[in-house]
């Protein structure tokens, strides 16, 4: 018989699927009496895991959602899934889902043993992402576990990284937080060549690695660390600045476009939508979606970029070979 401690993980495993479980079949598959079943139960409740049971001949045991979320526990193959998972997350452009997603795999990858940490790299290594072409550039979440990890254990880091003008550094830095923005991620971090707040581009980082010493801390110079990068940002002009007049009501529009452009209200049910891009690819997917008429009012190579995706959708749909 198991001891008591991993036939009580062994019991959560079992009960974390969220399937009804007889008695008599738990007790089975624990390979103990049902008076130690129950006593085993007991136990999970006092450590706060909700067990409902119901009585009787064909009495039960099932685990019902808590107020908060207890500790988990995963098998290899769930926890492997579930590393991937959030690696995928980590890159996709789901709102909100990201930095979290970031933050979720920094507490699974350090907690994982090294025979499935390998098992996650060689499957991120053999799979082929199947995003679009234009969502921004790539960031290895290898990296960005290791940068969520010296952030959350305030560890200097040592890494490479490339300026907008090509020039290529080391930099050791103080990393505070990771900002997902756009279509791009950034880390906030006390450039201690410097010796001031700067925020790196994760595409044009390279080969981060912590030097394990511990630092205090330093008051950032802004609200916080998505205000920082914002701010950097706006003192960079985009090469493309996107004005259009939208057939449809501001809410509506503010909704859709979110953190993505500013709306303003134009009166008569429509809006005035304002982006900033390196692509027109972007907003022209971005107006596609919207569902709604528009007018190009700025720049002029917008409304060029339109008429050809416009082309390129009519070529797609060909004749039907209906009047």
């Amino acid at each position: 018989m198991a001891n008591t401690s991993s036939r009580t993980l062994r019991l959560l495993s079992l009960l974390q699927t969220h399937r009804y479980w007889p008695g008599a079949e738990l007790a089975d598959r624990l390979e103990v009496s049902v008076r130690t079943l129950r006593r085993d139960i007991d136990r999970l409740r006092e450590l706060g895991y909700p067990v409902e049971a119901s009585r009787g001949v064909d009495g039960g045991y099932q685990l019902a959602p808590g107020a908060a979320l207890p500790p988990l526990v995963l098998d290899d193959e769930e926890a492997v899934a579930l590393a991937v998972g959030l690696q995928t997350a980590a890159q996709g452009g789901v709102a909100g889902i990201a930095e979290s997603s970031v933050r979720a795999l920094a507490k699974v990858v350090q907690v994982m043993p090294p025979r499935l940490r390998h098992r996650v790299d060689a499957l991120r290594a053999m799979t082929v992402p199947a995003g679009w072409g234009s969502s921004g550039p790539s960031v290895d979440p290898g990296d960005l576990t290791v940068l969520a990890q010296a952030c959350r254990d305030t560890e200097r880091l040592e890494f490479g990284y490339t300026s907008a003008s090509g020039e290529r550094t080391e930099r050791h830095v103080e990393p505070l937080r990771l900002v997902p923005l756009g279509r791009r991620w950034y880390l906030v971090a006390y450039d201690l060549t410097r010796h001031d707040w700067r925020s790196f581009r994760l595409d044009r980082l390279d080969r981060p690695r912590s030097t394990a010493a511990r630092f205090r801390p330093r008051e950032l110079p802004a609200e916080d660390a998505a205000a920082f990068v914002r701010a950097g940002i706006g003192q960079v002009p985009a090469p493309h600045t996107v004005e259009v007049l939208v057939e449809a009501p501001a809410a509506v529009v503010r909704e859709q476009v979110g953190r993505w452009g500013t709306v303003e209200d134009a009166g008569g049910g429509r809006c005035l939508l304002r982006m900033k891009s390196d692509s027109l690819d972007w907003p022209t997917m971005a107006l596609g979606g919207l569902g709604a008429d528009f007018t190009v009012l700025s720049p002029p190579e917008l409304l060029d970029h339109v008429r050809s995706w416009a082309r390129t959708f009519s070529r797609a749909t060909g004749p039907t070979g209906h009047d």
